[in-house]
């Protein structure tokens, strides 16, 4: 049976995240959509804008806090809101980096389309964990909000 793109899990004061995909850039995919259903309904976001995204981190999991802090940062000084993202390769150069391509797809946060849920006011490492395997990844997270 097959995982959905994201679930949340218990947490006692923020929101706790695990996110899955076939892939580790389907997972990390839905780690952005799980971010921004946090925010607001992503099914009420139109794909009109689109965002190239490319970040680097020393290894996978500061990858990841790098990708979401990125669309964290465009939503707040750009109020986009994104609901689809196409990761287009995650690549290890040499031993201690890794480089994300992606592109973001949204358009303008609209308060009067898109109804306001919970401010996310930061990426964190704690919880952090990116289950790997062949055909499945997970990957868990907490957003601070």
């Amino acid at each position: 049976m097959r995982k959905p793109p994201f679930e949340f899990l218990n947490h006692t004061a923020d929101v706790y995240i695990a996110a899955h995909g076939k892939d580790l850039k389907e997972a990390f995919e839905n780690a952005a959509k799980a971010m921004f259903q946090v925010m607001t309904d992503i099914s009420t976001i139109k794909p009109k804008i689109s965002r190239h995204v490319k970040v680097e981190g020393f290894d996978l999991e500061s990858l990841l806090y790098n990708w979401l802090e990125e669309l964290l940062y465009i939503f707040n000084v750009d109020l986009i809101v994104f609901s689809k993202f196409n990761v287009k390769k995650i690549e290890k150069i040499g031993e201690e980096k890794y480089v994300l391509e992606a592109i973001a797809y949204g358009e303008k946060f609209d308060p009067s389309r898109h109804p306001r849920k919970v401010e996310v006011k930061a990426v964190t490492y704690s919880l952090m964990e990116i289950i790997d395997k062949p055909g499945e990844t997970t990957i868990k997270f907490v957003l601070d909000i």
